[in-house]
């Protein structure tokens, strides 16, 4: 109690129930204006008005009751609670009775009651005097029935309801609540999140419970509730005030069954799928990440850059785990993630708590730690003998891409072919490896995992990390490599002299320098050097060559 209030009393009570008291009558019920002394003005009449007042039907409103010289005798108002009463029961005043027949909610009547259908010739004592007429400004705030039920409203339904709300489910919902005269009372849209519940088990007023039964995720509608399925003659002890009647608007977001496992759809299957993943396997995919209403989440399209992982050994969540398993190389599917199997109750940054997540992946590639590079010989000449070794001087050209299809690099496109020494390092393993036992004019694809390729790095701008390489390739050139242990081969006529020739200091060693300073500067054209390749005649070669 505030300091200085006055103590409370007890509010007498209220007049209209006074009839039983002091005459004893039952109230009659009558139609609107039924009898000629009683008068009814109908000073508001909302423009929705989809049921009315009947007898035997409980309605709650406010009045202000005064005497045709405009003193006041009561008030609902002044105690903020409404007036709550069966109508046709005998609980009013006969003319009130009648005077609430018909009426709409939100519609505002003044009604001027003669005595003989109010207090009559004995009036209450020191509150009414005998034969007075009464005024009453009656504003009608909720009508409801003992034989009601709970009145669903659907006012948007998706095109698409693949299923819908069962006894046991857990949902996620967002609503307004008001009362049958408009009044908000409470909001999940103000709190700024989503009630989540589950149905059917008791979590809810019985009334909600029944509303939501059938919804559909992204389904909206109105569920009228009568008090004695939502909070009854007492109220919550907060907002809702007893015997309310209550109105809520509810949009459907999520919705699942702690039964659930994932859900898959295939959108995209590539007719030629020669490998599924497994577990234990790296995965470069794209995503678009929403929640089951469609709220977006996430994209791996957004940053331009795939999502790496593997999968099977729990470095993504379980649903998503399971629900890359068995994809092909290009495939695209939608992976559905009951909460359980995602980020549980808690959720993750902008993922809410329990909810269901959809993920829209694409399958960029895919590979094993344990993989090799994978061959496939096109065309081979009639005559395949020389086949390519390590030290043979390559020429080649190529196109690179991704396993998607994506191009890299063409040494076609640059006109050009790409020249190396083969088993020298010029090129990753994976392409060395792929280039030996190769014939001039063959022509063959060459498939090189990450870790045979550029890894975990990639190469920055140019090849994403980890991915798979895929390598078109066509021989045009080979020149064969110096056998073991020599330094070159001469393929003119050979000088009796040649040894002293070379060996300009007379050690009996000959080096490199040696032979490059000998025949460096006689070969116009030509580049002398560490594993150069001469068309005048000989050849030089050594594991460090770096031939263009």
């Amino acid at each position: 109690m505030a300091f200085g209030a006055p103590s409370w009393r007890p509010p007498p009570p209220p007049l209209l129930l006074l009839l039983l008291w002091v005459t004893g009558q039952a109230a009659p019920v009558a139609g609107l204006g039924s009898d000629a002394e009683l008068h009814i003005e109908r000073r508001f009449v909302p423009d929705e008005c989809p049921r009315t007042v009947r007898s035997g039907d409980f309605v709650r409103y406010h009045y202000v009751g005064t005497f045709p010289d405009g003193q006041k005798f009561d008030s609902s108002y002044d105690r903020d609670s409404t007036f709550n009463v069966f109508v046709g029961k005998g609980q009013l005043i006969a003319g009130m009775d009648q005077a609430l027949v018909g009426m709409c909610v939100n519609e505002r009547r003044f009604v001027k009651i003669p005595p003989k259908l109010a207090y009559g010739s004995e009036g209450v004592s020191g509150v009414i005097p005998p034969n007075s007429v009464l005024h009453f400004d009656v504003l009608l705030m909720d009508i409801w029935n003992s034989e009601d039920q709970v009145q669903i409203h659907t006012y948007f339904k998706p095109p698409s309801c693949p299923r819908t709300i069962q006894v046991s489910d857990f949902v996620r919902y967002h609503y307004n609540g008001t009362f049958l005269d408009g009044t908000l009372f409470d909001s999940s849209h103000n709190r700024m999140k989503t009630y989540d519940t589950y149905v059917g088990i008791g979590w809810l007023i019985p009334g909600m419970d029944k509303g939501l039964l059938g919804m559909c995720v992204g389904e909206k509608r109105i569920i009228t509730i009568p008090p004695f399925l939502a909070y009854g003659e007492e109220g919550d002890g907060k907002d809702i005030p007893g015997q309310a009647s209550l109105v809520f608007d509810v949009a459907l977001l999520d919705l699942h069954n702690p039964k659930d496992s994932i859900s898959i759809e295939n959108k995209v299957v590539p007719e030629n799928c020669e490998r599924r993943s497994q577990s234990g396997d790296f995965l470069r995919y794209h995503y678009n990440g929403t929640l089951l209403d469609g709220t977006f989440f996430d994209s791996s399209y957004s940053r331009n850059r795939t999502f790496d992982t593997y999968i099977g050994q729990g470095y993504v969540i379980p649903g998503m785990d399971e629900g890359l398993l068995g994809v092909c190389i290009g495939e695209k599917r939608r992976i559905v993630v009951p909460p359980h199997l995602g980020y549980g109750e808690e959720g993750r940054g902008n993922i809410p708590g329990s909810a269901v997540l959809v993920f829209d992946i694409h399958v960029i590639d895919f590979h094993n730690p344990s993989d090799s590079i994978s061959i496939t010989s096109h065309y081979k000449p009639p005559d395949c003998s020389v086949l390519s070794k390590k030290g043979d001087y390559l020429k080649y050209h190529y196109n690179a891409s991704l396993l998607d299809g994506t191009l890299l690099d063409s040494t076609w496109n640059l006109g050009k072919t790409y020249n190396i020494v083969l088993g020298s390092g010029q090129v990753v393993l994976g392409m060395d490896m792929g280039l030996r036992e190769m014939c001039v004019g063959e022509k063959r694809t060459v498939i090189i995992p990450p870790h045979l390729g550029y890894g975990e790095a990639g190469v920055d701008g140019e090849v994403p990390g980890s991915a798979v390489l895929v390598f078109d390739v066509e021989l045009l050139e080979l020149v064969a490599g110096l056998p073991e242990g020599y330094m070159f081969i001469w393929n003119g006529e050979v000088s009796p002299n040649l040894f002293e020739e070379i060996d300009k200091d007379g050690n009996g060693e000959v080096v490199l320098e040696e032979v490059t300073a000998e025949w460096g500067g006689r070969r116009s054209g030509s580049q002398v050097g560490q594993g150069c390749v001469f068309s005048e005649g000989f050849a030089l070669l050594s594991e460090t060559c770096a031939a263009r």
